[in-house]
This record gives structure tokens, sequence and C-alpha cells, in this order.
């Protein structure tokens, strides 16, 4: 999604939950700054043309795992979705992350060829100075604010939806979505709040789930 045309949401989104858009593009210009590589082209190479699955970190995530057929497929997971593929027999081509989920596991995962997509925002600048100088496979950055030439805005909010968004501005031939449970009930607010925006931005590309 072009910048002009996620604007509007973004706004709408900060409005909401009370963001801080100076908060954002401060996390942006720091992931830039340390970003060892970008990876831009592998991630575009990866996804161009591909059928494309995108994995949400929901509880039903482990039985959709064993439901689906994975061969010839790109698999991109949500953030702490990562360990669950791995668990489930399926190492993710790429992870969305806002390093909220990481671990040392997606690290290795990194280091031996999972692209790893690190979103920078108001709230996790101690987790990008943390985690992000630790990365030795693949990497891009991403904002949900104005891009910069290393740090890209593909449009989503959360990680499962930015992935799916990545997906489609990317060229993905087909996209689809397992572990994405919009409806859950025992979240806290935010989260809930989270959930019904990735449900609308997701509809916004053909998703209704």
């Amino acid at each position: 999604m072009k910048t002009e045309v996620w604007e509007p949401y973004y706004i709408r989104i900060l409005d909401y939950f009370g963001f801080s858009r100076e908060d954002d593009e401060e996390a942006a210009r720091l992931l830039s700054a340390i970003l060892p590589r970008d990876d831009i082209a592998l991630l575009t190479k990866t996804l161009a043309g591909a059928e494309v699955i995108v994995a949400g970190n929901a509880p039903s995530l482990p039985t959709d795992i064993k439901k689906t057929d994975f061969s010839g497929k790109v698999t991109i997971a949500a953030d702490a979705a990562a360990r669950v593929m791995k668990k489930g027999g399926v190492i993710p081509d790429i992870v969305f992350t806002d390093l909220d989920g990481l671990d040392d596991d997606v690290l290795e995962m990194n280091e031996a060829g999972t692209i790893l997509a690190v979103h920078a925002h108001g709230d996790n600048m101690p987790l990008v100075k943390s985690w992000v100088p630790k990365m030795k496979g693949p990497v891009v950055g991403t904002t949900q604010s104005t891009p910069l030439s290393n740090v890209y805005n593909f449009g989503g909010f959360s990680d499962g939806d930015r992935g799916v968004f990545a997906a489609h501005e990317l060229g993905a031939a087909s996209v689809s979505l397992i572990g994405f449970d919009l409806d859950d009930t025992s979240v806290d607010p935010v989260k809930h709040g989270k959930l019904m925006i990735a449900r609308k931005l997701l509809h916004l590309l053909g998703h209704d789930i």
C-alpha cells in the first residue's frame, strides 16, 4: 500500500490508541541508523510471484499447521508464531516482528536464512537497540509512519496484517492466512482494539476473516 493511501488509516490508528507519531518516527530513525544491512531486494525476490501463507499466532495455529499444505509456498510468521511453526515442523521464510516475541530461537532461524522484517514504533525503541545488532542474517526495517531510505512502510499495523500487506505490496501471486483469530474474547482491551483494526485493514486487501 502506497504511503499516501496508508496515511489516513495510520492517523486514525494514532487517534484511537493515543500513540505519538513523533515517537514512531524517532524509532524509525533509530532503526535506520543501526540496521546491519538492507535486504529489501531479497524480500522482494522471495515474495514476488509466490504463493504465500501468513501465519498469525492465534491458539488455532498448531492445528492449522497440521491441516495446511506448505509445499511450494513461501511462509511468513507473525513474531512469536515463528516458534510455533518451527515446533510444527515448518521453518518460516520470513518473520514480521516488532520484537516483543523475539528470542534466540528466532535469531538462529535468521542466521540460517529466515528474513526478519523488523518493525520500529514508539514503544519498542529499547528492544530495537537490544535485538537488531544481534541479527546476523537477512533483515529489512519497517515503520508504520514516514518511510526512510532503508525503513519501509508496506501498510498494516500488527505483525500479522503487516506481513499480509507486504506480501501483496511486493507482488505475491496469492496470499492465504492461518492462525488468525480476530474474535478472541480473552484478550485485553488494547489487544482487542488491535484485532478489530486488523480485521478492517485485512478487508481492504480482500481478506474477510
